[in-house]
Formats: structure tokens, sequence, C-alpha cells
């Protein structure tokens, strides 16, 4: 009882992984400006009122759907560029770290709104961003790895001593949630993939590997050519994903088991081609990291400084030879001249 007592007070006093969400905040607004920015030379065709899917036939799927998208609002090409341009700033501002909460509840509204435009392109990481982002509202994901404009200072000076109160434990909840989401969805993909027959006899990669959507051409044929490694794969990959959470729940294994999960979506990305999916993934295995990173991050600095400071002393050390002036030159007397009678 005593350490679930002080584990719930410094929960409610202190907040933890800071610089993970924050890293995840930034990589979110990442993927999200680069599924525009890889969209831009064709944007009219594919999410425009005349392109592929007709504005018409959108605006029907979205009624059927109970949903909304702001593509949906006009059928006029202007409000499609404009919130198409928007959607794009709000990513990047989201990325760079401008704007706090209110920029990141835009981007989520654009987000939703261009990924219902056109669901054919997904890939699977906009549902986890769908769930992810009005988690990250809670927390504090602006904290570091973004430029503060001092409104947010300014604002929570003049907030109520109870609202301030709230924020670690408003704060600590998003993680909480955030981890939580991340360890369902590994859990439920592994049982899902173990009552699979192809799972089961270790033959799961061969199969997933040979479809041309994601094959990697001159790569993909070494891996569903051995057996080993087919075998290793399917295996290896059921087993992570059924057990991440008990690595997650262990202090010393939590580093470990985050960089197998972003090492493991990180392959995904290379070798199937979702690389929307792998990078949300590898976003949220961020909030896991965010001791190591700062541990990290505090090592370099200290290098950094000890680097400097040598290399100060060394130009300190180096003696630069000064000619005297003019003046003393003229001050020091003559040698005196040897008369020839002498």
């Amino acid at each position: 009882m005593k350490k679930i007592s002080r584990f719930l007070d410094t929960a409610s006093t202190q907040s933890f992984s800071i610089l993970g969400v924050s890293g995840t905040r930034a990589l979110l607004g990442f993927v999200g400006f680069m599924y525009y920015a890889s969209q831009y030379g064709d944007r009219s065709y594919l999410f425009g009122p005349d392109g592929v899917l007709p504005w018409r036939e959108f605006v029907s799927q979205l009624q059927d759907n109970g949903t909304f998208s702001l593509y949906a609002f006009s059928n006029s090409d202007a409000w499609f560029q404009i919130v198409f341009h928007l959607g794009m700033l709000t990513a990047l501002a989201v990325t760079c770290g401008v704007g706090g909460r209110l920029v990141l509840a835009l981007h989520w509204v654009f987000l939703w709104s261009i990924y219902q435009r056109q669901p054919v392109l997904l890939d699977g990481g906009d549902n986890l961003a769908y769930v992810v982002i009005p988690m990250l509202l809670l927390t504090r994901c602006y904290g570091r790895l973004s430029f503060s404009t001092g409104v947010a200072r300014k604002v929570s000076q003049r907030m109520p001593s109870i609202v301030k109160a709230l924020s670690h434990p408003l704060h600590n909840l998003g993680i909480l949630a955030v981890a939580a989401q991340i360890c369902l969805v590994y859990v439920v993909s592994g049982l899902y993939k173990v009552q699979g027959q192809v799972w089961q006899d270790g033959t799961a990669l061969f199969y997933v590997l040979r479809l041309s959507e994601f094959e990697l051409p001159g790569v993909s044929e070494l891996v569903y050519q051995n057996e080993f490694l087919v075998f290793l794969g399917t295996y290896s990959t059921t087993i992570f994903l059924v057990y991440f959470p008990l690595g997650i729940l262990v202090p010393r294994l939590r580093p470990w088991a985050a960089l197998a999960s972003m090492s493991f979506h990180l392959a995904i990305g290379i070798f199937m081609g979702l690389t929307s999916f792998a990078l949300t993934m590898m976003a949220c295995d961020l909030i896991f990291l965010s001791g190591a990173l700062d541990t990290a991050l505090k090592r370099c600095s200290s290098l950094f400084r000890r680097l400097r400071s040598a290399d100060a002393g060394e130009r300190q050390s180096v003696v630069v030879p000064v000619s005297p002036p003019a003046s003393a030159a003229q001050s020091q007397p003559c040698p005196a001249t040897v008369s020839s009678d002498g």
C-alpha cells in the first residue's frame, strides 16, 4: 500500500515522459505533413471535387457512414485548395511545435477530413492517429521539441489553482491512455494471428511477402525463399506482439521492448511499404523511451560541453608572438659609434 500511495502522490505532482510524448506529437505531425506532401502534385486528382472520387459520391458516402469532412462543405475548387493547404500548414506547425493544443486539435480535424476524402490510400496508421491525437490533448506534449511563444505561460498564470493542480494528473492519464492503446493493439493483433493456420505452422511471412502490394523487389525474395528466415520471422512476430505488454511493465525491460517494437515497425515500413502505419506506431513507442532519450541527450550535451571547453583550452595555450610597437623600438638606445681616431 505504501508503494501505491507513493506512486499516486508522485503522479499527482510530477509529469512523466514529457520528452517521449513531445516526440510522439512531433512525429505524428510529420506523418500528416508527409501525407500531404507526397500527394501534393496529384492533389486535385485524388482529393479534388472533380477527381477520381466525385464530390457528390463522396458526400453520399459520408452520409451513409454518419461522419464528416471539411471537404464536403463545398464542391468549389477554391474551397478544396484552402482546406488542403491549411491542413498541410497545420501539420507542419504540429511537427515544429507551434501553436499548442489548439493547433493540435485543428490538425486532428484536418487529418480526419482528408483521410475520409480518399480512404483507399490509407494503410492503417490513420486509425491509430484518430485515437491517439485526442489523448495527446491531455498531455504536455509541447513541453519539449517545440517553439515557445509565451502565450501558454501567460494563460497558465491566470488559471485557478485547481486547474494547475490537475495538469500533472491529466498529463499522466493521457500517457497511460496512449500506453494502454498501444498494448491493446499489440495483444489483439497477436491473438488474432495465433488463430490463423499459417501463423501456427510458421509460414505466414512467406505468403505476406509474396503479395505484390507488400513486396520489396530484390529483397523480399531473399527472405521468403529462406525457410529459416520465414519460420523465425513468423513465430518471433507472434511472440513479440502477445508478450509486448509484459516487457513494458518491467522498467528495466521497457526501453528494450520499445526498441524492439520500433525495429519491428521499421522492417514493416521498409519491406511492406506501410510507411504511415510504421511511423505512427513508432511515434507512440517513443513514450516508453522517454527516460532513455533524456539520458542520451544529457550525455551528448555533457560531451559537447567538454569538447568545447577542451577546444577553448587549446586555443588559450597557443602563444602568438607579438612584435613590439614602433614607439618602443625608437626608444631603444642606439649603439655607440667608434671613432676612427680612437
